[in-house]
């Protein structure tokens, strides 16, 4: 398998708008391109998503062990011309030597080209090569990428290049084609009411501007010799869950679906903007995270879904709801200038705006009691990249951050996981197959009540 890592010097380089460029060139070409973001971020996948027109996944090696690592790369790449991964951060950046674009380099032997913004430098550019391809020794960086780079400096590129002994990749130029930003990063692909033209121009100036050939010319070694993740038994008794999707709610793994569908579930998708109410059939919710401060207006107004909900949820449906769900399951949640507007009701509480973030970054959390993921003592990891806060952020699990931080929070109980932290199901199996297991209690309670 064909793959590569398109990384940065730091967040901001432009290398979401190359990794973009290179999708839409690489796919103009006719070839069949599966897409990958290093890390746990939701929104970057979405312009991937826009690019190719298929899914694109996450590979996290904070969540994930190096033989899932590599399973799941293989598993969804294994069929494609070309797997183009998108880094985080900076390429070095990440927790405890896990989580970043190095690491995942290094578990899945795939070679990295570097994106640096060159904007305001001329010969310090080769300082900044120099330290990338020398700071941590082996690393798979193969070449670089001059981004917002004068075309008078490519001559400058190229020779510095050819001293260091690593690859030219090519330039991009300054465009006026710009992404908005927000309180979360990029606004997400479906807002962009031209995305489609705009990925068709950044894909035109990637195929003159970077050297595609040579991209696609890279080779890596085989994946071999890992092993594939266990999969909990359950019933085969296909409980449907109900998972939130919409404007408001759109940050969810694909791999947390796929996952689901693999235990036997069949997967409903809703919106609580545009549905009048929650479906009849569902035997569990997956209210994932998004922008409802944005649309909170619109939730509130629909009091037919709210009620709903709080009917199913209060009844003992077997419901996940992270971040942004969890807000929308308060009996108040703001809007970002603050003004309350009326949830879900199932937490006592409010969910407020603040002007930064909170309790950012990667966590390992301990259930304090038996729950719907895990038993009491149990661990497994997620993150947290949020805004917002609550009056109540629960107390039934301990979440501790590497280096030695921790805090209480989470609502759970037998049927319930609420509260700001995101999962993803990969880093362990088993609170999926928990979770997929109270859906089918509660299918079965309910078929015998009939």
């Amino acid at each position: 398998m064909k793959r590569i890592i398109i990384a940065g010097t730091h967040s901001g380089c432009g290398k979401t708008t190359i990794t973009c460029a290179v999708l839409a060139a690489l796919k103009a070409r006719g070839m069949n391109v599966t897409a990958f973001k290093c890390g746990p971020d939701y929104i970057d996948p979405m312009f991937h998503r826009e690019v190719i027109g298929v899914p694109s996944y996450n590979l996290d090696s904070f969540f994930c062990d190096d033989d899932t690592l590599k399973y799941l790369l293989n598993e969804h790449a294994q069929n494609s011309d070309i797997a183009v991964i998108e880094g985080v951060m900076g390429f070095y950046d990440g927790a405890d030597g896990r989580g970043s674009a190095y690491s995942l380099s290094q578990i899945t032997d795939t070679p990295v080209i570097i994106v640096i913004d060159c904007r305001g430098m001329s010969d310090s550019i080769g300082a900044v090569m120099r330290g990338f391809l020398g700071y941590k020794c082996p690393n798979n960086i193969v070449g670089f990428i001059f981004d917002r780079l004068s075309e008078r400096l490519i001559p400058l590129a190229k020779k510095l290049c050819e001293e260091l002994g690593t690859q030219y990749f090519g330039f991009f130029p300054r465009t006026d084609i710009t992404i908005e930003s927000r309180h979360l990063g990029l606004v997400t692909a479906s807002e962009i009411e031209d995305i489609k033209q705009k990925l068709l121009q950044l894909g035109k100036f990637a195929e003159k501007s970077i050297c595609l050939d040579d991209i696609t010319g890279i080779s890596a070694p085989e994946l071999t010799g890992y092993k594939a993740p266990v999969f909990p038994e359950v019933p085969a008794k296909a409980p449907v869950v109900a998972v939130a999707k919409d404007s408001s709610f759109c940050f969810i793994y694909d791999d947390n679906i796929e996952i689901l569908r693999k235990l036997g579930c069949v997967i409903k998708y809703f919106s609580p903007l545009e549905d009048s109410k929650f479906p009849d059939d569902a035997d569990g919710l997956y209210l994932c995270g998004g922008y409802p401060e944005l649309y909170a207006e619109r939730l509130s107004a629909n009091t037919d879904m709210l009620d709903s909900l709080r009917e199913k949820i209060s009844g003992g449906l077997p419901t996940i709801a992270e971040c942004g769900g969890f807000m929308y399951l308060h009996d108040i949640f703001t809007d970002m200038d603050g003004n309350g507007y009326g949830g879900v009701g199932v937490i006592r509480g409010k969910a407020f705006s603040t002007d930064r973030l909170q309790r950012f970054g990667y966590i390992t959390l301990t259930a304090e009691k038996d729950d719907l993921l895990c038993k009491a003592g149990g661990k497994f990891r997620a993150h947290e990249f949020h805004y917002f806060d609550s009056t109540d952020c629960g107390r039934d699990m301990t979440a501790r951050k590497s280096d030695g931080r921790e805090w209480r929070c989470v609502h759970t109980n037998s049927t319930l996981y609420a509260g700001f932290p995101h999962l993803y199901f990969y880093s362990d199996i088993n609170t999926a197959g928990r979770f997929v297991s109270a859906c089918i209690n509660y299918k079965v309670k309910n078929e015998q009540n009939k």
